[in-house]
């Protein structure tokens, strides 16, 4: 009986683990991302290495493009024009959150999961710099898609 549950144990830490996102760390890419361009708006999305809700993700849609994913352990960056955006996430249910990008400025978009009436939901949340920055420094950089306009 000890052996079976070792194995379900084990089976289940391997099936969580294999839900982190891979790529490297941001303390890996720090240096090599680029000053917002000029005329332009820097959006990070991420997402905490929690195991809670570790096997859920959900597109992210800016202004109704995707650009990207929510994974546990993630974060990428999209830079567009200033303006209002909406950023959607959707698993049983939608989820928004709209604010302004002004020009040369940064905004920090966290997703986290909470529990939904079938499955758990993916929801966005605007953070502050200071936040934002201190919560990427170990996650992983999965990419994302550069937007050329709005």
């Amino acid at each position: 009986m000890r052996v079976i549950r070792s194995m379900m144990l084990s089976a289940v830490l391997l099936v969580l683990t294999g839900c982190a996102a891979t790529g490297p760390l941001y303390k890996d890419v720090a240096a090599s991302i680029p000053p917002v361009p000029a005329g332009k708006g820097r959006i990070f999305f991420y997402r905490s290495d929690t195991i809670f809700g570790a096997a859920m993700t959900s597109d992210i849609r800016l202004n109704d493009k995707v650009v990207g994913r929510s994974e546990r352990g993630s974060f990428f960056y999209v830079d567009t024009m200033p303006g209002n955006y909406a950023v959607a996430t959707s698993t049983e249910v939608e989820r928004r959150l709209t604010f302004t990008l002004a020009t040369g400025k940064t905004r920090y978009v966290k997703t986290t999961v909470s529990m939904g009436a079938l499955v758990g939901r993916i929801n966005p949340e605007l953070v502050n710099a200071d936040v934002g920055k201190s919560d990427i420094q170990e996650l992983h950089y999965t990419g994302g898609t550069a937007l050329s306009g709005k």
